[in-house]
């Protein structure tokens, strides 16, 4: 399944699908501060999930893209919370249209939600290819943070194999339409 060909009914529903076995996740339930970001095009979709968090009563964090690919963060309260932000020549991003927490607030998180093209068998994590959250993990490393660290991926993104460098980490859990899967 190629991204580029799905309909916007089939993104919705992956969506959908997707935030109900995040929110049943035991690390998901119990998070006070979660960190994720704003699904764009035909990425599995965040939106249901970011709202259902909201619901409950958790912090999310939303990311603000830098001039230098490092990550801000701000808060998501609902989506008149957010703005639409072009980056020079490449996509407009939603973020958060309020005050900024500095790039260490994702340190706070109990859990991260990675954006990710795939994920292998190791938990390995395939990329946009910006460096954006390779920053996210190593400051979360260096501070000594153990959030939960979950992808959202449709099911045929969960792969054999991605190409891995020393510099990256496996992520715990990738999270499909159909299941949930668990490396650590």
């Amino acid at each position: 399944m190629v991204r580029g060909g799905l309909a916007a009914d089939d993104v919705r529903a992956a969506g959908e699908a997707l935030a109900a076995r995040a929110l049943a996740l035991p690390e998901v339930a119990g998070a006070r501060t979660v960190a994720a970001y704003v699904s764009v095009g035909a990425e599995p979709g965040t939106r249901a999930l970011l709202d259902a968090l909201c619901a409950r009563g958790v912090r999310v964090l939303l990311p603000a893209l830098l001039p230098d690919n490092d990550l801000d963060w701000g808060l998501y309260t609902g989506g008149d919370s957010l703005a639409r932000v072009r980056h020079g020549g490449r996509m407009a991003l939603w973020e958060p249209a309020g005050g900024r927490l500095g790039p260490d607030a994702v340190t706070g998180a109990d859990v991260v939600l990675l954006p990710g093209l795939a994920v292998d068998g190791r938990g390995m994590r395939l990329g946009r290819g910006g460096g954006s959250y390779d920053r996210v993990l190593a400051r979360l490393e260096r501070a000594g943070a153990r959030p939960a660290l979950l992808v959202l991926l449709y099911d045929r993104e969960v792969v054999a194999h991605v190409p891995a460098e020393p510099h990256d980490r496996p992520v715990d859990a990738v999270v499909t339409p159909s299941g949930v899967h668990r490396f650590r």
